[in-house]
């Protein structure tokens, strides 16, 4: 059975959603991690190199990053639908926005939330305002982030600025097109499931 190795109120909230999409059997192994509040620690049974959440535990198979688990799930679960199989011409498209939350949006909203400009020409990431240009953009043309089915990559992008809505990080990049993006998402029957997991045990 498929283990999520969980954190409640943390970015592994967002695999519980998405083992909830699937529909198949699996269980959770709460740890406790580091918290930015400075609460929190290192708990040994995590297999995290660095302690942190999501990890999926598969038999002996040990993944962690959320892209990497976004794409393990898709491909383990093809029935789902939740990604483009191999042969798909819609594969690329999947790979590459799953490749892009991990290797842009997440460091461009680090950079802005540290207020650490970018290094322009160095950096793989750029400006968080043109990263919503592009996001924008893409949802002006399709329902969801890959296209226009729902996918595994929605749980990372529409988990991530479900959070943002509120927040100054969004300020003038919050359009139309993005909040309907993100009620499409989280008004699904599996997040709400999900909600009701993602509780302290006990």
């Amino acid at each position: 059975m498929i283990t999520l190795v969980h954190a409640p109120r943390s970015r592994s909230s967002g695999f519980v959603w998405l083992l909830e999409e699937i529909g198949e059997p699996y269980q959770l192994q709460y740890v406790s991690i580091r918290r930015g509040d400075g609460s929190g620690s290192l708990d040994g049974g995590n297999p995290h190199p660095h302690g942190k959440v999501p990890v999926l535990k598969d038999g002996s198979d040990i993944i962690f990053e959320q892209s990497a688990i976004a794409l393990y799930l898709a491909d383990k679960f093809p029935r789902a639908g939740l990604g483009p199989r191999i042969d798909d011409p819609l594969r690329g498209s999947f790979l590459s926005i799953l490749a892009y939350y991990a290797g842009v949006i997440e460091p461009a909203f680090t950079s802005k939330f540290l207020r650490v400009p970018v290094p322009r020409g160095t950096a793989g990431w750029v400006d968080s305002d043109e990263v919503m240009d592009f996001i924008n953009a893409r949802l002006s043309k399709q329902s969801y982030i890959a296209g226009d089915k729902f996918t595994a990559a929605d749980v990372l992008y529409a988990g991530a600025f479900a959070l943002f809505m509120g927040s100054p990080l969004l300020e003038g990049k919050k359009t139309q097109q993005l909040q309907d993006y993100v009620a499409r998402c989280v008004s699904r029957p599996a997040r709400a499931r999900a909600g009701e997991k993602d509780q302290p045990p006990g």
